[in-house]
């Protein structure tokens, strides 16, 4: 593996080859740029984690969904089914 502007750099035949190490470099927070003849073709980057909302978030949320959606008045669930599906 070779460094090229402050990253690590891998051949598209090594990275074929030692996929799952790269995986394993990347999750550690690591950028592999994958190069094609020297060329740099691909980049493997970390994937940004989501920020995960607590339960009471979560309800929070659908209570608020809750109160602004239009009132059903009188529609039952098997005609908004059948509304659905046409």
């Amino acid at each position: 593996m070779r460094r090229w502007e402050n990253m690590h750099t891998v051949g598209a035949y090594e990275a074929k080859t030692h996929l799952p190490r790269l995986l394993d470099e990347v999750a550690r927070g690591h950028t592999i740029v994958i190069t094609k003849r020297g060329i740099p073709v691909a980049k493997l980057i970390p994937v940004a984690e989501e920020r995960r909302r607590s339960k009471r978030e979560v309800v929070e949320a659908l209570q608020e969904y809750q109160r602004a959606a239009p009132p059903l008045d009188g529609v039952s669930i098997k005609e908004l089914i059948a509304e659905g599906r046409e």
